[in-house]
C-alpha cells in the first residue's frame, strides 16, 4: 500500500485522496480560487475540510502560462499568514506549500506545512532539494520544461508519455538516493504540454504506477478542459469531474482540485465501481 509520512502522521492511499487548492494570490488563472482576505481563506479551508479533503495546498504566486515570477519575500508575506491562520483554526489540517523557493519551503514547514509541492523539480532554486531533505517531509515532484514564463514555447516531444515517464523515473530514483523518503509524482498537465499532450498523458496515466509512488493528477479547470469545450475556467467544473474520473480509472492516487466536494464524490463512485468490477472473474 502506498503511503507518505506527514510529520509523523501516516497517510495511506488505499483509496485515492484529494488535495484542495487555495491560492492566496490576486492573479491565479481561475478567478474563483483567488483569495486575499483571511476570513475568506478560513471559510474556504473549512468548506474543503468539511467536504473531505485530505490536504490543503497553499500557493502564494500564480504559475499559469506567461505568469510573472515574484520573489520569495513577497511569496512568504502571502503564504505564512495563510498557513498560520488555517492551523490556528484547524490544527489537524495537513498543509502543502506550493513553492519552488527553498526559503519559502523552510519557513512554511516551520509554520506547520508538511508537504512541499514544487512545479520545478528543483530546477528554479538550487537549494530547494537540499532543504526538502533537511526538512524530512514528502515532496511532490512535477514534470515541466522551462519556467511558467517560457514553458508553452517548449511543448515539443517525440513521445510525451515516454519522455515524461523517463524524467520522473530518473528524478524519483535520484531524490530517493539523496534521502527524500516520500515522493509523489505529477506528470504536469498543462505545464509545457498542449491539449493533445495532456490527453495522451491522461490515457497512459496507469503507466506511471510503475514508479511505485503515489500519482497526482492536477487537471482542475485547466485550459485543456475549457478550450476543448469552448467555455472558460468558471464553467469547467463538469469537465474537470470527467477528466478526474478518467484519471482515477487510470490509477491516480491524488486529485489536486479547486472543487473538493465533487472530487470526493468522483472518488467514492469510482472506488465502488472498481470493487464491483474486481469481483467478476476475468473473461
Amino acid at each position: 500500500m502506498l503511503s507518505i509520512n506527514c510529520k509523523g502522521r501516516l497517510i495511506t492511499f488505499d483509496e485515492p485522496r484529494v488535495m484542495g487548492i487555495i491560492n492566496f494570490t490576486p492573479d491565479s488563472f481561475y478567478s474563483g480560487s483567488r483569495i486575499q482576505a483571511i476570513d475568506k481563506l478560513l471559510a474556504e479551508a473549512e468548506k474543503m475540510l468539511t467536504d473531505g479533503t485530505t490536504f490543503i495546498d497553499i500557493g502564494g504566486q500564480s504559475t499559469r502560462p506567461n505568469s510573472e515570477r515574484i520573489n520569495s519575500d513577497k511569496e512568504l508575506s502571502r503564504v505564512i499568514p495563510a498557513i498560520e491562520a488555517i492551523l490556528k483554526r484547524f490544527p489537524e489540517a495537513l498543509i502543502s506549500i506550493d513553492t519552488y523557493y527553498a526559503k519559502v519551503a523552510k519557513e512554511a514547514v516551520a509554520a506547520g506545512a508538511c508537504i512541499v509541492n514544487d512545479i520545478s523539480a528543483g530546477s528554479m532554486d538550487e537549494n530547494l532539494i537540499e532543504t526538502v531533505i533537511e526538512l524530512n517531509i514528502p515532496y511532490v515532484l512535477m514534470h515541466m520544461k522551462g519556467t511558467p514564463e517560457t514553458m508553452q514555447q517548449q511543448a515539443m516531444y517525440e513521445d510525451v508519455v515516454l519522455e515524461v515517464f523517463d524524467f520522473l523515473s530518473f528524478k524519483t530514483k535520484e531524490l530517493q538516493q539523496k534521502g527524500i523518503k516520500d515522493i509523489i509524482v505529477d506528470v504536469g498537465f498543462g505545464f509545457a504540454k498542449t491539449a493533445e499532450h495532456n490527453f495522451n498523458l491522461l490515457q497512459s496515466l496507469s503507466y506511471f504506477q510503475h514508479l511505485d509512488v503515489p500519482v497526482l493528477a492536477g487537471l482542475s479547470r485547466k485550459a485543456t478542459i475549457y478550450k476543448t469545450l469552448g467555455i472558460d475556467a468558471t464553467e469547467a467544473l463538469n469537465g474537470t469531474t470527467v477528466l478526474n474520473t478518467i484519471a482515477l480509472l487510470n490509477g491516480a492516487s491524488l486529485l489536486r482540485v479547486h472543487d473538493v466536494k465533487e472530487a470526493v464524490q468522483a472518488i467514492k463512485l469510482v472506488t465502488a465501481y472498481k470493487k464491483i468490477r474486481s469481483s467478476y472473474p476475468a473473461s
